[in-house]
Protein backbone atom coordinates (compact mmCIF):
# COMPACT_ATOMS: atom_id res chain seq x y z
CA UNK A 1 0.00 0.00 0.00
CA UNK A 2 1.54 3.21 -0.72
CA UNK A 3 1.60 6.33 2.13
CA UNK A 4 0.49 9.29 0.78
CA UNK A 5 2.54 12.53 0.12
CA UNK A 6 0.11 14.94 1.30
CA UNK A 7 -2.85 15.22 4.03
CA UNK A 8 -4.82 17.92 4.64
CA UNK A 9 -5.71 18.20 8.28
CA UNK A 10 -9.05 19.69 9.56
CA UNK A 11 -8.10 21.93 12.93
CA UNK A 12 -11.35 22.78 14.46
CA UNK A 13 -11.90 26.75 15.58
CA UNK A 14 -11.93 27.95 19.15
CA UNK A 15 -14.58 26.60 20.81
CA UNK A 16 -17.56 29.14 20.90
CA UNK A 17 -16.09 31.16 18.67
CA UNK A 18 -18.37 29.99 15.38
CA UNK A 19 -15.72 29.96 12.89
CA UNK A 20 -15.37 27.31 10.31
CA UNK A 21 -12.42 25.11 10.82
CA UNK A 22 -9.28 25.63 9.64
CA UNK A 23 -7.33 23.73 7.16
CA UNK A 24 -3.73 22.75 7.22
CA UNK A 25 -1.96 20.88 4.09
CA UNK A 26 1.17 19.06 5.58
CA UNK A 27 3.87 16.83 3.35
CA UNK A 28 5.74 13.23 4.34
CA UNK A 29 9.11 14.83 5.57
CA UNK A 30 10.50 11.35 4.80
CA UNK A 31 11.46 11.20 8.87
CA UNK A 32 9.39 8.63 11.16
CA UNK A 33 8.77 8.44 14.67
CA UNK A 34 10.74 5.67 17.03
CA UNK A 35 7.65 2.91 15.83
CA UNK A 36 7.98 3.86 12.44
CA UNK A 37 5.40 6.17 11.49
CA UNK A 38 5.60 8.33 8.53
CA UNK A 39 6.07 12.25 9.86
CA UNK A 40 4.37 14.97 7.92
CA UNK A 41 4.56 18.92 8.43
CA UNK A 42 3.02 22.18 7.19
CA UNK A 43 4.97 24.22 5.05
CA UNK A 44 6.94 26.17 7.64
CA UNK A 45 8.02 22.64 9.51
CA UNK A 46 6.72 23.99 12.94
CA UNK A 47 3.18 22.11 12.37
CA UNK A 48 4.07 18.40 13.09
CA UNK A 49 2.31 14.96 13.13
CA UNK A 50 2.18 11.36 12.73
CA UNK A 51 -1.39 9.95 10.89
CA UNK A 52 -2.43 6.00 11.41
CA UNK A 53 -5.48 5.25 10.04
CA UNK A 54 -7.09 9.39 8.98
CA UNK A 55 -5.77 10.29 12.75
CA UNK A 56 -3.61 12.99 12.78
CA UNK A 57 -1.40 13.48 16.05
CA UNK A 58 0.23 16.57 16.53
CA UNK A 59 3.98 15.79 17.66
CA UNK A 60 4.54 18.85 19.71
CA UNK A 61 1.17 20.37 20.96
CA UNK A 62 3.04 23.53 21.89
CA UNK A 63 2.95 24.81 18.61
CA UNK A 64 -0.04 22.55 17.53
CA UNK A 65 -3.75 23.30 17.30
CA UNK A 66 -4.40 24.01 20.97
CA UNK A 67 -5.47 20.44 23.60
CA UNK A 68 -6.96 18.23 20.04
CA UNK A 69 -4.55 15.49 19.81
CA UNK A 70 -6.64 13.94 17.54
CA UNK A 71 -7.57 15.61 14.20
CA UNK A 72 -8.75 14.46 10.95
CA UNK A 73 -6.35 13.65 8.45
CA UNK A 74 -7.56 13.54 4.58
CA UNK A 75 -5.21 12.32 1.86
CA UNK A 76 -4.41 14.38 -1.08
CA UNK A 77 -3.81 12.79 -4.52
Amino acid sequence: MDIPERYAITLPGPPGAHRPPEIVVVHATGDRTPDGTPIYADDTGAFRVEIQAGVARPLDVATGPGQHTCLRATPLT
